[in-house]
């Protein structure tokens, strides 16, 4: 017959339990590891359009010091350029809340499922803004993606208080 692996695997209730929160613990990791690769995308997409926009400048060392003349970049490198940027301002929070939900034990499933949005929304905000651009839709994506912060801090800053 077919073995059936048992759920408990001979676990007492209190084993169970902390496994359970453990596991939790760790399923922050994904959205983590997700937020991680959206910044890895913009730096390959800052990468492949900021060289070549770059190269056919053939601008001086000075020139290429002087932040003004990035202003001389083509669109398309340039929004590259801001969109890495963007991905050290508000994500930096996310990852403070993640890591402080993981390292104290706060986080559960609605903190995992605000994560992933978080993460799809900075998806999506990326693609917009590496792509057609069109600053309102960008803008509504960031806000959204605000506000799954804000309620992250919520939830998390809730619990830690009511302890």
């Amino acid at each position: 017959g077919v073995w059936h692996f048992p759920a408990t695997c001979g676990l007492k209730g209190t084993e169970i339990k902390e496994l359970g929160e453990n596991m939790m613990e760790n399923a922050l990791l994904g959205p983590v590891l997700g937020q991680v690769a959206v910044t890895i995308l913009a730096f390959i997409m800052l990468f492949v359009r900021r060289i070549p926009a770059l190269t056919s400048m053939k601008a001086t060392n000075a020139q290429l010091q002087d932040k003004a003349n990035l202003a001389l970049l083509p669109d398309k490198a340039k929004f590259a350029g801001e969109n890495y940027n963007h991905q050290f301002e508000m994500p930096v929070l996310f990852y403070v809340l993640c890591l402080g939900a993981m390292a104290t034990g706060l986080g559960d499933a609605l903190t995992v499922q605000l994560a992933w949005a978080y993460v799809g929304l900075r998806l999506v905000h990326h693609v917009i803004h590496v792509t057609y651009n069109k600053v309102m839709h960008r803008f509504a994506v960031f806000m959204l993606s605000g506000l799954v912060i804000v309620a992250m801090f919520g939830q998390i800053a809730f619990k830690y208080w009511s302890i």
